[in-house]
């Protein structure tokens, strides 16, 4: 099925890596036509429990960008279990160190906690920009899925 280029609007073959008419690179880093409800679907998919639901939601299950949002705040949230793991693993280690492991432990938990809440926000506004922003590593595996439909 033709699709238009998103810099020229000519049609082009759905699978084209370049826009046959205007040259220019149409992958999924370029920008999608994305409706305003679809962009605060995206944004609500990174409150976690919704992602799940969108998964299965008829109008959204088959709407790339949607899928790429919920699957990359599934594999976020689990990166978070698996990282606050490690850190309560860690925490417990260094409090047995007398007066600084207790500071060591606050101070990272302080830091870390603040940069997710950044990178919750920054993914967020992006998906209400209707951007595709991918995360390394785990934007990859989210796209990969988001193409399996």
């Amino acid at each position: 099925m033709p699709i238009p280029c998103p810099f020229c609007t000519a049609q082009m073959p759905d699978d084209s890596v370049f826009c046959p008419e205007c040259g220019n690179r149409v992958d999924s880093a370029s920008p999608m036509a994305v409706t305003g409800a679809e962009k605060i679907i995206a944004a609500l998919a990174y409150m976690f429990l919704p992602a799940i639901i969108f998964l299965f939601l008829e109008p959204y299950k088959r709407n790339r960008f949607v899928r790429f949002h919920c699957f990359q705040a599934i594999f976020l949230a689990v990166a978070g279990i698996v990282m606050g793991t490690i850190l309560k693993i860690a925490a417990a280690i260094l409090f047995l160190v007398p007066l600084l492991g207790p500071l060591i432990v606050v101070l990272a938990w302080i830091v870390l906690g603040l940069a997710w809440f950044i990178l919750w926000i920054v993914l967020v506004l992006k998906a209400l920009q209707g951007e595709i922003f991918r995360l390394p590593y785990i934007g990859d595996m989210a796209e990969k899925q988001a193409n399996a439909i």
